[in-house]
């Protein structure tokens, strides 16, 4: 009886630790043909309230801003820097510093010239770290792949 109350007990035990798992944002991604030669693609994050993730304009001393990074590809080149909307700027006193963020949810835009009629899918990987008031997740990596559509 003690060993099916002790197994009872951690199986309770750990599933209650998978349930803390806190994963705040979710990202969602489209792309948007302009003309037969460029695009846009969109990444947006969609954070739960009391959550923030970062601005690609962080300066260094402060949290993990988001970044992007596409991988290379012959059937398309990245036009200019990624861009976002202007950001809440406000004084962190956990970094000593005012830091730029998003709250509720953001859309990333990268346009993109097309080299080829045959450009299907974007490809990379991007980084971001999500802070309430109290706390701040470690950086999360996240591969993505965007179709281009026709």
């Amino acid at each position: 009886m003690k060993k099916v109350l002790l197994a009872a007990i951690i199986l309770f035990m750990s599933a209650g630790a998978f349930a803390q798992i806190e994963a705040p944002v979710k990202w969602s991604y489209a792309a948007k043909k302009i003309s037969s030669t460029e695009a846009v693609v969109f990444l947006r994050a969609t954070i739960q309230d009391g959550w923030h993730i970062y601005s690609q304009t962080v300066k260094d001393g402060g949290p993990i801003k988001t970044s992007f990074t596409f991988s290379p590809s012959k059937e398309y080149s990245l036009v200019g820097e990624t861009t976002e909307p202007t950001p809440v700027t406000k004084y962190e006193t956990s970094f000593s510093m005012n830091v730029s963020y998003f709250e509720k949810s953001v859309t990333f835009q990268q346009k993109i010239k097309l080299k080829s009629a045959n450009a299907s899918v974007v490809k990379g990987k991007l980084e971001y770290m999500t802070c309430n008031d109290k706390k701040c997740l470690p950086p999360d990596d996240i591969d993505f792949s965007i179709p281009l559509g026709k």
